[in-house]
């Protein structure tokens, strides 16, 4: 599914510098779009990765024509009446507008390379992939879903961790989401987690670290707390980088870091090697 990119009313309008062009956030080239979306949003100068609309992961992913979407009409509630700046509702509203989507995670069924999976994609640019009741719900519907029709399940995780204006109804996802992973690793059915910019709090505490594989797109900002709390708790500077994913790939927290052209062929080749081994086991 090719990245849209916006049209204009008459033949007279002229496209805009910000329609045609986008500044690479690390090494500031002007990259005209149009490459940047051949280039699967990679920055060809540096390698930067830009963060990707869900529908347009799912594209990158998928196998054309394959995808099935479940649990589409999943919207979060306001449990709280929880209100900062604005109402919690007219913050999901605003978000719902702005990204086409009901939550920040879509999940269903599809195929990578004729290969039948469970697939959960994450949303950065809703509020900010957080996590909470609906989120929390369609990752435990996938992974029982990926354990009663025996398919592997991917997720890919783009969040900031779990929902504030959820509260406690958010943290609780962490140990629903854990248990319906423990029930699908019990049963042999293997997981792939992909873990892009930024995979971060609750998000990462539970089921983004917990695949039987655990890919990270490069340089991905990984892990729970941010820098200054981690140095603050441990009272010590720490290291450059501490929490990329090249870092904790030389840590053995992360399997492998994949470039995101080469991603769908990776996770195919997984999926190859990891599916009769547990077609054998079951």
């Amino acid at each position: 599914m090719p990245m849209k990119f916006p049209t204009f009313r008459s033949r007279r309008e002229a496209p805009t510098a910000e329609a045609m062009w986008t500044r690479c956030p690390s090494c500031e080239e002007q990259l005209f779009n149009k490459q940047l979306e051949k280039a699967m949003q990679v920055c060809p100068s540096c390698g930067h990765h830009f963060r990707l609309p869900a529908m347009v992961r799912l594209a990158q992913l998928l196998d054309d024509g394959s995808w099935e979407e479940r649990d589409a009409g999943l919207v979060s509630e306001d449990p709280l009446g929880f209100v900062d700046q604005k109402a919690y509702p007219d913050r999901v509203a605003a978000a719902q507008v702005a990204t086409g989507l009901r939550d920040a995670a879509i999940w269903g069924l599809g195929r990578i390379e004729g290969q039948p999976v469970a697939i959960v994609i994450m949303d950065f640019a809703f509020m900010g992939g957080s996590m909470g009741a609906v989120v929390g719900e369609k990752v435990a519907r996938a992974a029982e879903t990926a354990l009663e029709e025996r398919i592997p399940l991917v997720i890919v995780s783009a969040s900031g961790g779990a929902r504030m204006q959820e509260g406690t109804f958010a943290l609780m996802q962490l140990a629903k989401t854990m248990g319906a992973l423990e029930r699908l690793r019990a049963g042999d059915v293997p997981y792939i987690s992909i873990m892009s910019d930024p995979t971060t709090g609750g998000t990462f505490a539970s089921y983004a670290a917990m695949g039987d594989v655990n890919l990270a797109e490069p340089n991905a900002l990984i892990g729970f707390a941010g820098a200054r709390v981690g140095a603050a708790t441990i009272g010590q500077e720490l290291p450059p980088g501490f929490q990329r994913a090249e870092f904790l790939f030389r840590h053995g927290f992360v399997d492998r870091v994949v470039a995101r052209p080469d991603l769908r062929r990776e996770v195919a080749q997984l999926l190859r090697f990891l599916v009769p081994a547990a077609v054998v086991r079951g």
